[in-house]
């Protein structure tokens, strides 16, 4: 199968650390260093009244994590086109700094250049929109 680029997608449950920006922000900084993506830009935001929102947006794509503390949870994108990455190395990353009791993990090829081409559909019908469980108020500081 040969394909542009991989989409890791992680559910960790059973997280530590869960509320802290800095241990966001230091993971998503080693994942691109173990990675070896170069960084275009990095933000990451607490929300009201908690968890955690961080993104690197990289030349090869993107690396997400989101946190749910009240639950324990997170949910990480890592996202890379190019070159063969091993995605092994970036859940290292995040169980160093978030020690989950369990992780899922489900791969996606993105843009799979073997298999044959299907017309994009336009009708509204077939596109489906679910709302976010509950919703998260990003903490701006003036």
């Amino acid at each position: 199968m040969k394909a542009i680029g991989r989409h890791i997608i992680l559910e960790m449950w059973g997280c530590q650390n869960l509320e802290s920006v800095q241990t966001a922000e230091q993971a998503l900084r080693e994942m691109v260093d173990v990675l070896d993506v170069n960084l275009l830009d990095l933000h990451v935001y607490p929300f009201s009244p908690v968890g955690v929102t961080g993104m690197a947006i990289v030349s090869e794509s993107h690396l997400v994590i989101h946190t749910w503390p009240e639950h324990g949870y997170a949910a990480v994108d890592i996202f890379t086109c190019g070159a063969p990455r091993d995605p092994q190395d970036a859940v290292e990353v995040l169980r160093r700094h978030y020690t989950p009791e369990h992780i899922g993990a489900m791969e996606i090829n993105r843009g799979q250049l073997d298999l044959p081409q299907h017309e994009a559909s336009t009708d509204s019908a077939t596109r489906e929109h679910r709302p976010r469980s509950r919703p998260r108020t990003p903490v701006l500081s003036a």
